[in-house]
């Protein structure tokens, strides 16, 4: 016996696992809880869900604990798998050997239990009402048989499967973006439930009191490809998606992440899946793609027949539907079916190119070598600065930015929610001159993804493609600057309402009214930081917001552009200078900005204590703990600070960890976060912001626990932290930036803060030098003691003399804040006959007055 299960480490662990119990029994838990449990009905796994019972949670004994492991935890059923860039493999093997080898099962060890999930032709049927679901959806499970993956003709079957969820959820998005869609969003996919059984999946998100009609066009969807089939030319989008994803992967082989090989180890022992190598499934795809047709892949929706063990449910947080009204769906789409009164599907004229008119080259005017990065920076003919490093991390990728000084910030407050709705808008019309569904269309097969962003102080746009699909990401990057926007009625009326229906979804989530606070308390009511409402979406001009987005990506002059990937400069530099050198300057300067010169977004924090708790009303009690620091980094020592904050903040987070999980057991988990977006980039000035630390936990100790934390913050500013704790952080975050070395993302994103850095002044190759040196400073002086000083200097010192606190509870029932302020008034006056017969009175006239008043608004 190898455990150690003592009831002090259990009593530790209990706070912790009933935290991650209560975590999820929240809205989406408890969703996802009714759903399993009608699906299993029938079956061992719809009466006890994987976490347990609470009073199981609550009562098990050491012995119960010891007994289960001795029973289950045997070397038969286990397994060891390895995967890493093993310097000596034969040593890990004998290491394994070493730990494991003299491991022996039992005798006679239990056999693993069987529980068999049954078949109903008959549909079940759900209306499932949640006051905090975050809207209202559409879900239709169809559960079948797991087929074991053994064969070639097992593989193209899987193949053929994946090819009919892909073309069906194409046309689902497509659905999504018509005129008066039947929900926002829509996708199916097939999930392994549990062993024995899997299950096809539909869900779709939909609008206040249109789960009807949501379900009847899922319905309808499957039921047309099971009359008409896919078209030819939707097989031939999906197979070249499919294609281009395995050429990728095959690409990359030698570059695959550790976790994706031991996964393929671990579902081979769990399901006895095949591993069957990179190279032979591209082969497979290769060779078995081409033959795959139409009519293969739409008999897979045989499998969504409402006859075939299908489980509908519609999740509304108002009820408006009733069994009946789903079964009667369910009637008249198959009597439909049955009669052929389903027409087939009607596809989109798709363009064949993305860029009709290629433009006019553009030239450089300056190139210059950055050794020290091993970068090269040109300025085009057009005042476009392009900034491109080549790396052989992955074969297959090419990441790239483009930002510009200016963005939200510069608005006034009237032009400001308007302007803000422009990147969703531009979104749903379509940024690139088509729209997203035909979009989606041209880019079957290509490996190129481009998004934009307006935020604070900066306008964005941002992609990564494969280089064989460089020309294609530039070719949107030359449309977006080229695109004029014009909001159409029907354009507008559906983001419009998918605004509102979100902005609704919040005002249901208890957690809105704490973000609220927090942000309101952390950063004053500034209109930059308030939550959009429903008054404000309902004052938006579209075509004042549109406006704005076309004039933030029009002048090609003001941005710098950072390509990071597998590229050859003899392929790239003619597609640079065509498609973002072709890019038409203007003639005057539009939205051109000084860094210096932009606004700041108000906030000031509090200079005080701020304790307070958010009652907000639940179906279950959730608690969520945030604790709040101001930081301020001063100008002359920025560069050190800025690398000196992230090794604080994984510091407060391991300390905090081990005193509130590890030693008191009453929580399962602690984030740090630090906040310094506030500020705008300027060469000159402080930069102010906030340290914050989150948990959850049970509501009735949530104060305590703050206070706890709170003592070991001010124990670390008092004493230091000890040498194992710099060592283990300083070990923490060298791996990190070993493994960040090696990663596109890293190295885009270490160039663009060298360029947004406050003391870039034309070289980013001095820039980059400067971060650098700033982070070997802080790790080579860090010691407990320099640990401890920062602590005092960067948050307030102690730390007890300004915070603030915000506790998320749920609001007592109005029964119990009645039964409270009775006991109170017991406590304080004593058993005063009278006074107790004046409260009672006064509360049967307020219970009285309320429930009038609740009949009056229904009426």
């Amino acid at each position: 016996m190898e455990v150690r299960v003592s009831m002090e480490d259990l009593e530790k662990e209990r706070g912790a696992v009933m935290e991650e119990y209560r975590g999820n029994r929240n809205a989406n838990g408890r969703m996802q809880d009714a759903h399993w449990i009608l699906m299993m009905e029938g079956s061992k796994y719809a009466e006890r869900l994987p976490i347990g019972l609470e009073k199981v949670i609550r009562t098990v004994s050491p012995e119960t604990v010891k007994e289960f492991y001795r029973k289950w935890y045997h070397p038969q059923n286990m397994c060891v798998i390895a995967v890493g860039d093993f310097p000596d493999t034969q040593g890990v093997v004998d290491l394994i050997k070493a730990h494991f080898g003299h491991k022996f099962s039992a005798a006679v060890p239990p056999v693993m239990p069987y529980f068999p999930v049954p078949c109903h032709e008959e549909p079940r049927f759900s209306c499932f009402v949640e006051s905090e679901a975050a809207g209202s959806a559409v879900m239709i499970s169809c559960k079948m048989a797991v087929e074991e993956l053994r064969t070639v003709k097992d593989y193209r079957d899987l193949l053929a499967e994946s090819m009919f969820f892909h073309a069906l959820n194409q046309r689902f998005f497509k659905l999504s973006r018509k005129k008066d869609p039947p929900y926002f969003s829509c996708s199916a996919a097939a999930d392994v439930l549990v062993h024995p059984c899997k299950a096809y999946i539909m869900t779709s998100s939909c609008k206040e009191k249109g789960t009807i009609e949501a379900l009847k066009s899922m319905l309808t969807e499957v039921a047309r490809v099971r009359m008409h089939g896919f078209s030819e030319r939707e097989i031939t989008v999906v197979r070249a998606l499919l294609m281009s994803e395995i050429e990728s992967a095959y690409l990359e082989r030698d570059q695959m992440q550790s976790t994706n090989l031991r996964d393929e180890y671990l579902q081979h022992f769990l399901r006895n899946e095949p591993v069957v190598g990179i190279e032979y499934e591209a082969q497979l795809h290769k060779t078995l793609l081409p033959y795959i047709t139409a009519s293969d892949v739409s008999r897979y929706s045989e499998n969504f027949m409402t006859s075939h063990s299908c489980v509908i449910k519609i999740i509304e947080p108002h009820a408006t539907a009733i069994v009946d009204d789903l079964k009667a769906v369910v009637l008249k789409i198959n009597s439909l079916e049955k009669e052929g009164g389903i027409s087939p599907w009607d596809d989109e004229y798709i363009p064949e190119e993305i860029v009709s008119t290629k433009p006019n080259p553009g030239s450089i005017m300056q190139q210059l070598e950055y050794s020290n990065i091993a970068a090269t920076e040109l300025v085009l003919s057009n005042g476009m600065r392009v900034c491109y490093k080549c790396t052989d991390f992955f074969d297959d990728q090419v990441l790239f930015t483009g930002f510009s000084y200016g963005g939200l910030s510069e608005l006034p407050e009237s032009d400001y929610f308007s302007c803000s709705m422009g990147p969703t808008i531009a979104g749903e019309i379509g940024v690139f001159g088509y729209r997203p569904s035909v979009l989606m269309d041209m880019l079957a097969g290509k490996r190129a993804d481009v998004g934009t962003k307006l935020g604070a102080y900066m306008r964005t746009f941002s992609g990564d493609c494969s280089p064989s699909d460089l020309e294609t990401a530039l070719q949107l990057v030359y449309q977006l600057f080229t695109t004029n926007l014009e909001p159409g009625e029907e354009d507008v009326n559906i983001v419009m309402q998918m605004a509102e229906e979100a902005v609704r979804a919040q005002e249901r989530d208890p957690y809105t009214a704490f973000a609220n606070r927090v942000r309101e308390l952390n950063y004053g009511n500034s209109y930059f930081f308030r939550p959009i409402r429903i008054s404000d979406l309902r004052k938006v001009d579209p075509f004042k917001a549109c406006q704005f987005f076309n004039n933030c990506f029009k002048d090609p002059s003001t941005f710098t552009v950072v390509i990071v990937g597998n590229i050859e400069p003899a392929i790239a530099l003619p597609l640079i200078l065509l498609y973002l050198g072709g890019i038409p300057r203007p003639l005057e300067h539009i939205l051109s900005f000084h860094r210096d010169e932009l606004k700041g977004l108000p906030f000031t924090f509090p200079s005080t204590i701020i304790r307070e708790a958010v009652h907000s009303p639940m179906v279950e009690a959730q608690c969520l703990v945030q604790l709040c620091f101001p930081v301020e980094l001063k100008n002359e020592n920025m560069m050190e600070d800025a690398h000196l904050v992230g090794f604080l903040s994984k510091l407060l987070e391991t300390k905090i960890l081990q005193v509130l999980r590890f030693k008191h057991g009453q929580i399962y988990s602690v984030g740090v976060s630090v906040f310094l977006g506030g500020n705008k980039p300027s060469r000159v000035g402080n930069v102010r912001g906030d340290i914050s630390i989150n948990f959850s936990c049970d509501p009735d100790i949530s104060s305590a626990l703050v206070d706890l934390a709170l003592a070991e913050i001010l124990r670390l500013q008092d004493e230091g932290p000890s040498d194992d704790d710099v060592l283990s952080i300083l070990e923490i975050e060298q791996r990190a930036h070993e493994n960040g070395l090696q990663e596109n993302f890293y190295w885009l994103d270490r160039i663009l803060r060298s360029y947004q850095s406050r003391i870039y002044c034309g070289d980013v190759g001095a820039s980059f030098q400067v971060q650098d040196e700033g982070r070997s400073k802080v790790r080579n002086s860090l010691r407990p003691s320099t640990a401890q000083l920062a602590l005092q200097r960067i948050l307030p010192f102690p730390c007890i003399k300004q915070y603030t606190v915000v506790i998320l509870m749920p609001q007592a029932s109005r029964w119990k804040r009645l039964k409270s302020f009775i006991r109170s008034g017991r406590k304080h006056y004593g058993r005063d006959a009278k006074f107790l017969a004046g409260i009672a009175g006064l509360a049967v006239l307020g219970l009285s007055l309320w429930r009038y008043s609740r009949s009056t608004l229904r009426s």
